[in-house]
């Protein structure tokens, strides 16, 4: 019977393929890591062509298993969002390396329209921020200073992660769903269109740029696994997850540790505006409809694990931190801020640069892990005290991604915010919400609330520490951040 979904989670460091059955549980999977490169301080790109051909290796790895195309109702797309990729609509090849989100080297061209009082205008249009993070500065820096994007004209095609993809699935569909279109600084999220004074504002190409469409629904077919599959469900990673989560209510939270970390919460059919440093995003678009969601983002959660294993050696696999995080009883008043690649929300410092504070010679490894791991916790009470003030606060917030299923980190999560953390047993959220939305698209489900039945058992984390512990974490934490926010000013 042709009822399961297969569903390409294309993320920072990996691309996976997973089918799923319709009640949610997972029959196969797939995954390859990905390759970054870092050409200078500050800069960090893919190779769009490596990402489409180990996402083809693994998806035709998964369908083989899961008994042909003939078994594979629908596909689903989630990914990494604000990456932009440029290519020949003639060849279908890059014509230049990725920009990853985490990339900074448009931090000046921000500033510079700040300082010309743009921000506002932008905030107003599109519910973010003059920062890096987003494509828009990306995609005019690369018209600037890659003279082969100049030079292709008409024949230069732009998009994020999802349109990428559709492209080489389809031989040539050039779309990208309204949640990805409203991560780029070129789309007005009111409308769900593409906004001319944006596009001006940031030098993007008009034509280049892909037609947006809903979240779930038929955008085409690919033919590249023996048989006709349709593409039935599109969604940037974090809204993905926000519906794998079930969030669909108003005030329902999710938060996702993976390469960054990122909060949402569900703000309903208008949009909100946030005067604390918080964006507005699109949560889902159905029908022509849009569901509003309020985000924060910190850039660096997982990768800082990455960062102690790989480059500082203080650990020989990520699953190691949690016993050295249980080993010592506190921090031994070590702070780590995590500011690898500039502080996200609610700073939004792009030239932040990490520390590490507090050293004494009693200091051991375990300290500074448990430091790292316990950024996460003093990140999100920050973020948490941003929504609040926003009249948005959290009663309870559900965890996913990869870090959390380390249990001392979850508990320590329940802890520092003083409210039930509550995890999935089954973690990878993110591509169970573009399975949910491949279902809703090919007809499986009437709709979310139908597919939510795919998401799934839970356990609660609940708060187990007093206030004035709680208190001393975070004043060392304050000082430690304020600290960095005050040498990137100055």
């Amino acid at each position: 019977m042709r009822n399961q979904i297969l569903v390409i989670d294309e993320g920072t460091t990996s691309t996976r393929a997973i089918v799923f059955a319709p009640d949610g549980s997972c029959r196969h999977s797939a995954q390859q890591e990905l390759r970054q490169s870092y050409p200078e301080p500050g800069r960090v790109e893919h190779d769009a062509a490596e990402i489409w051909t180990k996402t083809l290796a693994v998806a035709r790895e998964v369908v083989e298993q899961a008994g042909g195309a003939e078994a594979i109702a629908a596909i689903g797309i989630t990914n990494q969002r604000e990456t932009i990729v440029f290519w020949s609509r003639r060849t279908g090849e890059p014509l230049a390396p990725a920009i990853v989100w985490q990339d900074r080297r448009t931090a000046a061209i921000c500033r510079t329209l700040k300082e010309q009082d743009n921000e506002p205008v932008v905030q107003a249009k599109t519910g973010l921020l003059l920062d890096p993070y987003f494509s828009g500065s990306k995609i005019g820096w690369a018209m600037e200073h890659w003279p082969q994007l100049r030079e292709a004209g008409d024949d230069l095609a732009i998009g994020t992660i999802d349109s990428w993809l559709i492209w080489k699935l389809t031989g040539g569909l050039h779309v990208t769903d309204a949640t990805n279109a409203s991560r780029t600084a070129l789309m007005a999220i009111g409308s769900g269109h593409w906004d001319d004074g944006l596009i001006e504002l940031f030098g993007a190409p008009r034509k280049a740029l892909p037609e947006i469409v809903d979240c779930a629904g038929q955008f085409g077919e690919t033919r590249l696994f023996g048989a006709p599959i349709p593409i039935c469900g599109i969604a940037g990673d974090q809204q993905a997850a926000t519906i794998g989560q079930s969030c669909l209510k108003i005030g329902e939270t999710k938060a996702t540790f993976g390469t960054g970390a990122f909060v949402l919460t569900q703000a309903g059919p208008t949009p909100p505006t946030s005067r604390h440093r918080l964006l507005s995003t699109i949560a889902w678009q159905l029908g022509g409809r849009r569901s509003y969601a309020l985000e924060g983002s910190v850039f660096v959660a997982g990768s800082l694990i990455k960062w102690l294993r790989d480059t500082l050696g203080l650990i020989g696999t990520a699953h190691e931190t949690e016993a050295l995080a249980r080993s010592v009883d506190d921090n031994g008043g070590t702070y780590l801020v995590p500011a690898l690649s500039g502080l996200g929300a609610p700073w939004w410092e792009p030239d932040a640069r990490g520390s590490i504070s507090g050293l004494s010679f009693s200091t051991s490894k375990a300290h500074i892990v448990r430091a790292a791991l316990e950024s996460m916790a003093h990140q999100a009470h920050d973020l948490k005290a941003a929504f609040a003030a926003d009249g948005v606060d959290w009663n309870c917030v559900r965890i996913d991604g990869g870090m959390v299923a380390n249990d001392w980190m979850a508990q320590d999560m329940a802890d520092m915010l003083g409210i039930d953390v509550e995890r999935p047993k089954f973690a990878e959220t993110t591509a169970l919400g573009a399975a949910m939305l491949a279902g809703v698209g090919s007809g499986l489900y009437a709709g979310l609330a139908e597919a939510s039945v795919m998401r799934g058992a839970v356990e609660t984390f609940a708060p187990n520490l007093g206030d004035a512990q709680r208190d001393k974490r975070l004043a060392g934490w304050q000082r430690a951040v304020a600290s960095v926010v005050t040498l990137a000013q100055h």
